[in-house]
Protein backbone atom coordinates (compact mmCIF):
# COMPACT_ATOMS: atom_id res chain seq x y z
CA UNK A 1 0.00 0.00 0.00
CA UNK A 2 1.28 3.19 -0.56
CA UNK A 3 1.09 6.19 2.05
CA UNK A 4 -2.44 7.62 1.35
CA UNK A 5 -3.72 3.52 1.46
CA UNK A 6 -2.09 3.26 4.74
CA UNK A 7 -2.99 6.64 6.01
CA UNK A 8 -7.27 5.23 5.28
CA UNK A 9 -6.37 1.86 6.86
CA UNK A 10 -6.05 4.15 10.05
CA UNK A 11 -8.52 6.14 9.71
CA UNK A 12 -10.93 2.95 9.05
CA UNK A 13 -9.54 1.80 12.29
CA UNK A 14 -10.34 4.89 14.36
CA UNK A 15 -6.61 5.51 14.51
CA UNK A 16 -5.10 9.16 14.34
CA UNK A 17 -3.90 9.57 10.61
CA UNK A 18 -0.39 9.73 11.50
CA UNK A 19 -0.49 5.83 12.23
CA UNK A 20 -0.57 5.50 8.32
CA UNK A 21 3.06 6.86 8.68
CA UNK A 22 4.28 4.58 11.44
CA UNK A 23 2.41 1.61 9.27
CA UNK A 24 4.72 2.48 6.22
CA UNK A 25 7.33 2.92 8.19
CA UNK A 26 7.41 -0.67 9.83
CA UNK A 27 6.46 -2.18 6.63
CA UNK A 28 8.79 -0.45 4.04
CA UNK A 29 11.76 0.87 6.38
CA UNK A 30 11.61 -1.93 9.31
CA UNK A 31 10.59 -4.77 7.07
CA UNK A 32 8.40 -6.38 9.84
CA UNK A 33 6.51 -9.51 8.60
CA UNK A 34 4.04 -9.30 11.49
CA UNK A 35 1.92 -6.65 13.50
CA UNK A 36 3.17 -7.79 16.95
CA UNK A 37 6.61 -6.19 15.94
CA UNK A 38 4.66 -2.70 15.50
CA UNK A 39 6.46 -1.20 19.05
CA UNK A 40 5.07 2.39 18.88
CA UNK A 41 1.05 0.77 17.64
CA UNK A 42 -1.61 -0.04 20.97
CA UNK A 43 -2.00 -3.45 21.24
CA UNK A 44 -5.96 -2.30 21.00
CA UNK A 45 -4.66 -1.29 17.29
CA UNK A 46 -2.45 -4.28 16.89
CA UNK A 47 -5.73 -6.50 17.08
CA UNK A 48 -7.85 -4.41 14.57
CA UNK A 49 -5.20 -4.26 11.90
CA UNK A 50 -4.80 -8.41 12.38
CA UNK A 51 -8.28 -8.68 11.97
CA UNK A 52 -9.09 -7.04 9.11
CA UNK A 53 -5.33 -7.07 7.15
CA UNK A 54 -2.03 -9.10 6.68
CA UNK A 55 1.21 -7.96 5.92
CA UNK A 56 1.67 -10.32 3.09
CA UNK A 57 5.13 -11.42 3.45
CA UNK A 58 6.14 -14.64 1.95
CA UNK A 59 8.99 -16.00 2.12
CA UNK A 60 10.49 -17.70 -0.65
CA UNK A 61 9.40 -21.39 -1.30
CA UNK A 62 12.82 -22.50 -3.17
CA UNK A 63 15.99 -21.14 -3.87
CA UNK A 64 18.93 -22.46 -6.37
CA UNK A 65 22.44 -21.18 -6.54
CA UNK A 66 24.19 -20.95 -9.99
CA UNK A 67 28.01 -21.61 -9.73
CA UNK A 68 28.39 -18.15 -10.54
CA UNK A 69 26.45 -16.74 -7.19
CA UNK A 70 23.72 -16.03 -8.91
CA UNK A 71 20.47 -16.93 -7.09
CA UNK A 72 17.21 -18.15 -8.11
CA UNK A 73 14.45 -17.75 -6.03
CA UNK A 74 10.57 -19.03 -6.73
CA UNK A 75 7.73 -17.43 -5.17
CA UNK A 76 3.73 -19.05 -4.91
CA UNK A 77 1.75 -16.26 -5.99
CA UNK A 78 -2.10 -18.08 -5.56
CA UNK A 79 -3.94 -20.48 -7.74
CA UNK A 80 -1.55 -22.58 -8.34
CA UNK A 81 0.98 -19.94 -9.85
CA UNK A 82 4.22 -19.66 -9.07
CA UNK A 83 7.16 -16.62 -10.67
CA UNK A 84 10.62 -16.89 -10.10
CA UNK A 85 12.87 -13.80 -9.09
CA UNK A 86 17.05 -13.74 -9.61
CA UNK A 87 19.30 -11.93 -7.40
CA UNK A 88 22.55 -10.95 -8.81
CA UNK A 89 25.54 -10.35 -7.08
CA UNK A 90 28.56 -8.67 -8.58
CA UNK A 91 31.15 -6.73 -5.78
CA UNK A 92 29.91 -4.19 -4.02
CA UNK A 93 26.48 -4.51 -6.31
CA UNK A 94 23.50 -6.70 -5.76
CA UNK A 95 20.53 -6.61 -8.21
CA UNK A 96 17.10 -8.23 -7.97
CA UNK A 97 15.27 -9.18 -11.33
CA UNK A 98 12.14 -8.97 -10.69
CA UNK A 99 8.69 -10.72 -12.22
CA UNK A 100 5.64 -8.38 -12.31
CA UNK A 101 3.69 -11.25 -13.78
CA UNK A 102 3.11 -15.50 -14.16
CA UNK A 103 3.63 -15.63 -17.33
CA UNK A 104 3.77 -12.86 -20.57
CA UNK A 105 1.10 -12.06 -22.97
CA UNK A 106 3.44 -11.02 -25.31
CA UNK A 107 4.63 -14.54 -27.13
CA UNK A 108 8.48 -13.79 -28.00
CA UNK A 109 8.90 -16.86 -29.84
CA UNK A 110 12.65 -16.99 -27.70
CA UNK A 111 11.22 -16.48 -24.30
CA UNK A 112 10.67 -19.05 -22.11
CA UNK A 113 8.49 -16.96 -19.94
CA UNK A 114 6.66 -15.96 -23.21
CA UNK A 115 6.17 -19.30 -24.05
CA UNK A 116 4.13 -20.64 -21.46
CA UNK A 117 1.25 -18.24 -21.81
CA UNK A 118 -0.34 -15.75 -19.34
CA UNK A 119 -1.46 -16.84 -16.34
CA UNK A 120 -1.79 -13.81 -14.12
CA UNK A 121 -1.14 -10.02 -13.39
CA UNK A 122 1.25 -9.86 -9.82
CA UNK A 123 -0.28 -7.31 -7.40
CA UNK A 124 2.01 -4.57 -6.01
CA UNK A 125 2.39 -6.60 -2.92
CA UNK A 126 3.34 -9.32 -4.53
CA UNK A 127 6.40 -7.81 -6.50
CA UNK A 128 6.85 -6.19 -3.24
CA UNK A 129 7.22 -9.32 -1.48
CA UNK A 130 10.21 -10.52 -3.90
CA UNK A 131 12.21 -7.15 -2.87
CA UNK A 132 11.17 -7.09 0.79
CA UNK A 133 12.41 -11.19 1.21
CA UNK A 134 15.74 -10.66 -0.82
CA UNK A 135 18.38 -11.95 0.09
CA UNK A 136 16.67 -13.38 2.98
CA UNK A 137 18.59 -13.41 6.83
CA UNK A 138 21.57 -15.47 6.41
CA UNK A 139 21.39 -18.55 8.22
CA UNK A 140 23.48 -19.53 11.44
CA UNK A 141 27.33 -20.09 9.84
CA UNK A 142 26.16 -18.85 6.90
CA UNK A 143 28.21 -15.19 5.44
CA UNK A 144 25.17 -12.56 4.76
CA UNK A 145 24.24 -11.76 1.79
CA UNK A 146 24.78 -8.11 0.02
CA UNK A 147 21.70 -5.84 0.39
CA UNK A 148 20.12 -4.49 -2.85
CA UNK A 149 21.25 -1.77 -4.92
CA UNK A 150 19.40 -2.26 -7.79
CA UNK A 151 15.95 -2.98 -8.66
CA UNK A 152 15.46 -4.19 -12.87
CA UNK A 153 12.28 -5.34 -14.21
CA UNK A 154 12.96 -7.99 -16.66
CA UNK A 155 11.74 -11.13 -14.63
CA UNK A 156 8.93 -13.15 -15.76
CA UNK A 157 5.99 -10.97 -17.59
CA UNK A 158 5.80 -6.90 -19.67
CA UNK A 159 5.78 -4.92 -16.92
CA UNK A 160 4.10 -2.20 -18.53
CA UNK A 161 1.49 -4.36 -19.30
CA UNK A 162 0.82 -4.63 -15.63
CA UNK A 163 1.78 -1.17 -14.77
CA UNK A 164 -0.59 0.08 -12.21
CA UNK A 165 0.85 -2.21 -9.80
CA UNK A 166 4.23 -1.01 -11.44
CA UNK A 167 3.99 2.34 -10.99
CA UNK A 168 2.35 1.55 -7.16
CA UNK A 169 5.75 -0.74 -6.30
CA UNK A 170 7.99 2.12 -8.07
CA UNK A 171 6.35 5.36 -5.82
CA UNK A 172 6.78 2.84 -2.53
CA UNK A 173 10.18 2.06 -3.72
CA UNK A 174 11.51 6.17 -4.28
CA UNK A 175 9.10 7.92 -1.97
CA UNK A 176 10.99 9.31 1.41
CA UNK A 177 7.94 7.08 3.57
CA UNK A 178 8.74 3.91 1.45
CA UNK A 179 12.28 3.00 0.80
CA UNK A 180 13.47 6.36 -0.80
CA UNK A 181 15.76 4.48 -3.51
CA UNK A 182 16.64 6.91 -6.24
CA UNK A 183 14.64 5.92 -9.29
CA UNK A 184 18.49 5.64 -10.98
CA UNK A 185 18.28 2.52 -8.81
CA UNK A 186 15.68 0.93 -10.96
CA UNK A 187 15.17 -0.33 -14.53
CA UNK A 188 11.70 -0.89 -16.28
CA UNK A 189 12.36 -3.42 -19.05
CA UNK A 190 9.42 -3.35 -22.14
CA UNK A 191 9.03 -4.69 -25.56
CA UNK A 192 8.02 -1.00 -26.27
CA UNK A 193 4.09 -1.12 -25.01
CA UNK A 194 2.81 2.00 -26.14
CA UNK A 195 1.51 4.42 -24.29
CA UNK A 196 2.28 2.92 -21.31
CA UNK A 197 5.54 3.44 -21.78
CA UNK A 198 4.82 7.52 -22.39
CA UNK A 199 3.68 7.28 -18.50
CA UNK A 200 6.30 5.95 -17.81
CA UNK A 201 8.66 8.35 -18.83
CA UNK A 202 6.17 11.04 -18.05
CA UNK A 203 5.47 10.54 -14.23
CA UNK A 204 8.71 8.39 -13.22
CA UNK A 205 12.62 8.93 -13.82
CA UNK A 206 13.44 5.02 -13.69
CA UNK A 207 16.13 4.06 -16.53
CA UNK A 208 14.26 2.21 -19.19
CA UNK A 209 15.13 -0.86 -21.54
CA UNK A 210 13.54 -1.72 -24.60
CA UNK A 211 13.60 -4.97 -26.02
CA UNK A 212 14.30 -4.84 -29.95
CA UNK A 213 16.17 -7.40 -30.63
CA UNK A 214 15.81 -7.03 -34.83
CA UNK A 215 15.94 -4.00 -36.52
CA UNK A 216 14.27 -5.80 -39.38
CA UNK A 217 10.22 -4.96 -39.41
CA UNK A 218 9.29 -8.27 -40.87
CA UNK A 219 11.92 -10.57 -38.50
CA UNK A 220 10.92 -8.70 -35.27
CA UNK A 221 6.63 -9.38 -36.30
CA UNK A 222 7.67 -13.06 -36.72
CA UNK A 223 9.43 -13.31 -33.05
CA UNK A 224 8.04 -10.90 -31.12
CA UNK A 225 4.15 -10.27 -32.13
CA UNK A 226 4.00 -7.08 -30.07
CA UNK A 227 5.66 -5.78 -33.16
CA UNK A 228 2.70 -5.92 -34.77
CA UNK A 229 0.81 -3.41 -32.42
CA UNK A 230 3.92 -1.27 -31.18
CA UNK A 231 6.19 -1.05 -34.44
CA UNK A 232 9.93 -0.11 -33.12
CA UNK A 233 10.07 2.41 -34.85
CA UNK A 234 7.23 3.99 -33.92
CA UNK A 235 8.64 3.07 -30.14
CA UNK A 236 11.80 4.88 -31.35
CA UNK A 237 10.50 8.23 -32.59
CA UNK A 238 8.53 8.23 -29.36
CA UNK A 239 11.61 8.22 -27.17
CA UNK A 240 13.92 10.49 -29.45
CA UNK A 241 11.45 13.58 -27.70
CA UNK A 242 13.36 12.44 -24.44
CA UNK A 243 16.30 13.20 -22.72
CA UNK A 244 18.69 10.59 -22.24
CA UNK A 245 22.03 12.58 -22.03
CA UNK A 246 22.27 13.23 -18.31
CA UNK A 247 21.24 11.18 -15.40
CA UNK A 248 18.54 9.02 -16.92
CA UNK A 249 19.53 6.37 -18.99
CA UNK A 250 17.74 4.15 -21.87
CA UNK A 251 19.18 1.23 -22.94
CA UNK A 252 18.26 -1.23 -26.15
CA UNK A 253 18.55 -4.62 -25.24
CA UNK A 254 19.38 -6.97 -28.72
CA UNK A 255 19.75 -10.76 -27.72
CA UNK A 256 21.74 -12.27 -31.29
CA UNK A 257 21.06 -14.82 -33.29
CA UNK A 258 23.85 -16.96 -35.36
CA UNK A 259 23.04 -16.29 -38.86
CA UNK A 260 20.00 -14.40 -38.07
CA UNK A 261 20.55 -10.85 -36.84
CA UNK A 262 24.01 -10.65 -36.54
CA UNK A 263 25.76 -9.67 -39.58
CA UNK A 264 26.92 -6.44 -40.88
CA UNK A 265 23.21 -5.47 -42.75
CA UNK A 266 21.72 -5.84 -39.47
CA UNK A 267 23.89 -3.77 -37.83
CA UNK A 268 23.50 -1.19 -40.27
CA UNK A 269 19.86 -1.72 -39.56
CA UNK A 270 20.26 -0.75 -35.66
CA UNK A 271 22.55 2.27 -36.01
CA UNK A 272 19.81 3.66 -39.02
CA UNK A 273 16.94 2.53 -36.45
CA UNK A 274 18.77 4.68 -33.13
CA UNK A 275 19.50 7.68 -35.55
CA UNK A 276 20.33 10.35 -32.77
CA UNK A 277 18.84 9.15 -29.59
CA UNK A 278 21.05 8.64 -26.50
CA UNK A 279 21.19 5.34 -25.95
CA UNK A 280 23.45 2.03 -24.82
CA UNK A 281 22.88 -1.16 -26.61
CA UNK A 282 23.35 -4.24 -24.60
CA UNK A 283 23.97 -7.17 -26.68
CA UNK A 284 22.92 -10.29 -24.64
CA UNK A 285 24.25 -13.96 -25.67
CA UNK A 286 20.93 -16.05 -26.15
CA UNK A 287 20.16 -19.00 -23.51
CA UNK A 288 18.99 -22.08 -25.42
CA UNK A 289 15.63 -23.07 -24.22
CA UNK A 290 13.11 -26.19 -25.52
CA UNK A 291 11.15 -26.15 -28.77
CA UNK A 292 13.20 -22.79 -29.72
CA UNK A 293 15.44 -23.80 -32.90
CA UNK A 294 17.80 -20.66 -32.74
CA UNK A 295 21.20 -21.24 -31.58
CA UNK A 296 23.74 -18.30 -30.25
CA UNK A 297 25.72 -16.27 -31.96
CA UNK A 298 29.29 -16.80 -31.97
CA UNK A 299 32.12 -14.71 -29.76
CA UNK A 300 33.41 -13.19 -33.01
CA UNK A 301 30.13 -12.31 -34.10
CA UNK A 302 29.61 -10.25 -30.96
CA UNK A 303 32.58 -8.42 -30.62
CA UNK A 304 32.30 -7.62 -34.78
CA UNK A 305 28.31 -6.34 -34.20
CA UNK A 306 29.81 -4.51 -31.03
CA UNK A 307 32.68 -2.99 -32.61
CA UNK A 308 30.98 -1.97 -35.56
CA UNK A 309 28.04 -0.10 -33.38
CA UNK A 310 30.95 1.71 -31.31
CA UNK A 311 32.34 2.50 -34.71
CA UNK A 312 29.32 4.80 -35.22
CA UNK A 313 29.11 6.22 -31.76
CA UNK A 314 26.75 3.67 -30.32
CA UNK A 315 27.83 2.85 -26.90
CA UNK A 316 27.62 -1.17 -27.00
CA UNK A 317 28.52 -4.10 -24.44
CA UNK A 318 28.03 -7.28 -24.36
CA UNK A 319 26.05 -8.37 -21.07
CA UNK A 320 27.88 -11.18 -18.91
CA UNK A 321 25.88 -14.03 -19.15
CA UNK A 322 24.69 -15.29 -15.00
CA UNK A 323 22.89 -18.13 -13.70
CA UNK A 324 22.48 -20.25 -16.96
CA UNK A 325 23.55 -23.12 -15.11
CA UNK A 326 20.20 -22.79 -12.71
CA UNK A 327 17.98 -21.61 -15.81
CA UNK A 328 18.09 -18.02 -14.56
CA UNK A 329 19.67 -16.11 -17.01
CA UNK A 330 18.07 -13.56 -19.46
CA UNK A 331 14.55 -15.51 -21.09
CA UNK A 332 15.25 -18.53 -19.42
CA UNK A 333 12.46 -18.06 -16.57
CA UNK A 334 9.17 -20.34 -16.74
CA UNK A 335 7.27 -21.64 -13.64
Amino acid sequence: MTLAELQDVALRGKMPKFVGKQLAEWLYDKKVTSFDEMANISKKNKEWLAENYIIGREAPSSAAKSSDGTVKYLFKVGNGNSIESVYIPDKERATLCVSSQAGCKMNCYFCATGRMGFKANLTAAQIMNQILSIPPKASKGEAQMNPLTNIVFMGMGEPLDNFKEVKKVIEILTADWGLAWSPKRITVSTVGKLPQLKELLEETQVHVAVSVHSAETSQRESMMPAQKAFPISSVMKMLAGYDFSHQRRLSLEYIMWRNVNDDIAHAEMLVKLIGNIDCRVNLIRFHAIPGVDLVPSSEDRMLMFRSFLNQHGITATIRASRGEDIAAACGMLAK
